[in-house]
């Protein structure tokens, strides 16, 4: 319990952004429907909280919700006093809430498999302490990504970047693809962020930009159907996004939209990156179309804060993620190192 405290308060002297930590026998949570205008801290006090909190997108982003798992899985320790059984359940609960997102069901699954490898007195302390030690390496594999990408941004770079991939959809850095471009700002290289607003939910408005703003980042909010005419005009210099999952082969799976961008990056020569981290990708999914994409209810489309947008009885679709084939990607970010072709085999080596 002393080490978590610790680590706590070290990562806010730091100043991170964290989504997500724990005071006491309890969970704090940023409300990210909330953003930019409202910051709201939300006290979790059970895991079916938590759930709720992932299913409704009050929190979101891979990495975040990653924690987010870990976190829960803690509290319900904590709460049982180290009892197997409920810890292992809370694992469970928390990864049905989001089945496309692969670090959360990856990040579960290590922690019941530690779980279930400890006798029943000793649970409550090293369980903690196994939470801890997965923490303390997704903030180093963020720091690490950043640092290793940043090598590709020249100065002067516009880059365009889709969603929010950032410090609130990580471990409080910088994320994915915000740690890639933070890291280059603090490089001193003078860099200007495209952001697009991302709808339904509009977390490139919200938040993305919000993030930017923070750390003083030159940014521009620009809608989802604009990035092709700028790279065209020459305004766009690299493109780089987050990833939920990554396949065996390279093929991307992120925020719907991703696609499309990537083609037109490809059309126009502007390298397309995403940032991940080897936690996400999933060497039992072939090839991206082999994954079943989640689909939202269609109502987050045709309501935006709780306002319907459209005619009565209109009908909405929307695939919370798309895939974009491995053939138009140019590299991808980790904290290894950048991927690059032939994906399957390069790839192969982060097992």
């Amino acid at each position: 319990m002393k080490r978590l405290a610790e680590l706590t308060k070290r990562w806010k002297d730091e100043g991170l952004l964290m989504p997500i930590w724990m005071e006491e026998n309890q969970l704090c949570m940023v409300n990210q429907l909330k953003l930019p205008h409202e910051m709201i801290i939300v006290a979790i006090n059970e895991v079916e909280e938590l759930a709720e909190a992932i299913r409704t997108m009050a929190i979101r982003g891979s990495g975040a919700i990653g924690i987010a798992g870990v976190y829960g899985m803690l509290l319900e320790c904590r709460k049982s006093k180290g009892n197997k059984a409920r810890i292992v359940d809370a694992g469970r609960l928390l990864s049905m809430t989001r089945p496309t997102a692969v670090n959360l069901i990856k990040t579960i699954q290590q922690m019941t498999d530690y779980v279930n490898q400890l006798g029943e007195g000793e649970i409550e302390d090293l369980f903690e302490e196994k939470a801890c030690d997965i923490l303390e390496n997704q903030l180093a594999f963020e720091k690490q990504l950043g640092e290793n990408g940043a090598e590709l941004i020249d100065d002067g770079d516009a880059i365009l970047t889709h969603c929010h991939s950032g410090a609130l959809a990580g471990s409080g850095f910088g994320g994915r693809a915000l740690s890639v471009i933070r890291t280059a700002f603090l490089q001193g290289k003078r860099i200007h962020v495209y952001t697009c607003e991302t709808r339904p939910y509009l977390q490139g408005a919200r938040i993305t930009a919000f993030e930017l703003e923070k750390f003083g980042i030159p940014h521009t909010l620009i809608t989802d159907g604009m990035p092709g005419y700028l790279m065209e005009l020459g305004k766009i210099q690299k493109v780089i996004v987050g990833s939920d999952r990554v396949a065996a082969n390279g093929d991307l799976i992120n925020k719907v939209g991703t696609y499309m961008h990537a083609v037109a990056a490809k059309e126009n020569g502007v390298p397309f990156y995403t940032a991940t981290s080897a936690h996400t990708i999933d060497f039992q999914l072939r090839r991206g179309l082999d994954l079943e994409v989640e689909y939202r209810p269609e109502t987050e489309v045709t309501y935006i804060n709780g306002q319907m947008i459209a005619a009565e009885g209109t009908k909405a679709l929307y695939p919370a993620f798309d895939v974009t084939p491995n053939r138009f990607i140019s590299g991808i970010i980790t904290e290894a190192g950048v991927i690059r072709q032939p994906f399957g085999e390069n790839l192969n080596k982060l097992r």
